[in-house]
């Protein structure tokens, strides 16, 4: 996307305290969506709208947990909620809900009937956790396994061992995706994916078209290909988040929490400002 006069005046983020801090308007796609204050127990005395500001401070800064400035609550309280909510499924919960909320103001229907698969490599550090090695980029690390609909928005999301081909670690993301999603049917995805091998692990799950888009005989260097370029986006724009520069994470469970997250902060980026066809 070209940097032209319109364009910085959409993305600026003048007036805040932080860049990675949200707007009003921001704020209220979340807000309804944050747990409700207890009956019972010690009321709660943190404003969650400074937690979440402080999850995304770390998400775009990539400082760590301890580096957290003063100003926002403590990094032990923080941390809590982050971790609560991944273990709860709510940062699947508002990712879901908005990435319908998207659709519809793209003119789609809630739910797709077509989406894009492909992974990620990212090299771990000493934080430790499930690991392999990918021959094929040669680095010690997991993948990020992502699902889009055709527009790059994210439906599903996997990390495992890089060690696993993307064959084989494609069927418990699509496996989970077909019990949310049951109208997707057709999936584009790159040459990894071909054979029946997929198809027969997942037949249990009804039909499916996986559609394999390849480069054309005789192509060298870079192609734009159709479809695919959707799923190389998304990546694109998760890579912003210096977070996810690597998997700093010890357990794949954190590494898709911050996955979601990153997407979060897009989604309430796009969705609150007032343009049309923002995506």
């Amino acid at each position: 996307m070209p940097w032209t006069e319109i364009t910085r005046i959409q993305y600026q983020r003048r007036g805040l305290r932080y860049a990675s801090d949200l707007t009003d308007a921001e704020w209220a796609l979340i807000a309804r969506k944050m747990p409700q204050r207890r009956r019972l127990g010690r009321p709660r005395q943190v404003d969650l709208r400074e937690v979440v500001q402080a999850i995304f401070y770390i998400l775009s800064t990539g400082c760590q947990w301890r580096a957290l400035p003063s100003d926002f609550p403590p990094y032990s309280t923080v941390q809590g909620y982050f971790y609560a909510w991944r273990d709860s499924g709510r940062w699947h919960g508002i990712v879901r809900a908005l990435v319908r909320q998207a659709r519809r103001e793209l003119g789609r229907k809630p739910t797709p009937t077509a989406a894009v698969i492909d992974s990620q490599t990212a090299s771990t550090t000493q934080a430790g956790g499930p690991r392999g090695f990918d021959p094929g980029k040669r680095l010690h690390g997991r993948k990020r396994h992502i699902v889009t609909d055709t527009d790059g928005l994210l439906l599903a999301v996997h990390v495992h061992p890089a060690n696993i081909q993307d064959v084989h670690g494609a069927v418990p993301l699509l496996e989970h995706l077909r019990e949310r999603v049951p109208r997707l049917q057709h999936v584009f995805a790159d040459r990894v994916y071909r054979g029946k091998q997929l198809r027969d692990a997942l037949s249990h799950c009804g039909q499916w078209t996986i559609e394999i888009v390849q480069r054309p005989p005789g192509v060298k260097g870079f192609r734009l290909l159709p479809r695919r370029w959707v799923v190389e986006r998304t990546f694109a724009w998760l890579g912003r988040c210096r977070r996810l520069a690597k998997d700093f994470e010890g357990s794949a469970a954190t590494e898709v929490a911050w996955l979601l997250v990153a997407h979060l902060r897009l989604l309430t980026r796009r969705l609150a400002r007032p343009l049309p066809n923002a995506f």
